[in-house]
């Protein structure tokens, strides 16, 4: 399943050659949504608590190299995770965590089952 397609632009001078340059890249992040097995509800219980105590020092870190967590009505975004904690994600992993837009993150909650499921559109 594709997650998110980020674009990155660069302008500037460089700095031996003094002369105007541009660059750019992009980085799509997807997951595979294999047949994972899915996690007790103790277990997934447990991953929750262990992002719950998580989630405000990922949010400042993350805060201090991208800017400011998203909000929306002064309300953060939902962190969304990449391999989703039922499925055995990792629950304090900063490389499985990115801001999602409310409405999107309700896309992708909608869509995971399907894909575990083998039912991906």
């Amino acid at each position: 399943m594709w997650l998110v397609d980020l674009k990155f632009d660069w302008e500037g001078r460089l700095v031996v050659f003094p002369v105007p340059a541009k660059a750019g890249s992009r980085y799509g992040i997807y997951h595979c949504c294999c047949d994972y097995p899915g996690l007790s509800p103790e277990d997934n219980a447990t991953q929750r608590k262990a992002w719950n105590r998580f989630r405000t020092s990922f949010r400042k870190d993350w805060s201090d190299k991208f800017g400011q967590w998203p909000e929306q009505g002064g309300v953060s975004w939902p962190g969304h995770y990449i391999r989703d904690l039922w499925h055995g994600g990792n629950p304090v992993d900063p490389n499985n965590v990115f801001p999602a837009q409310p409405d999107v993150h309700d896309v992708y909650n909608e869509q995971y089952p399907a894909c575990y499921g083998g039912k991906s559109p």
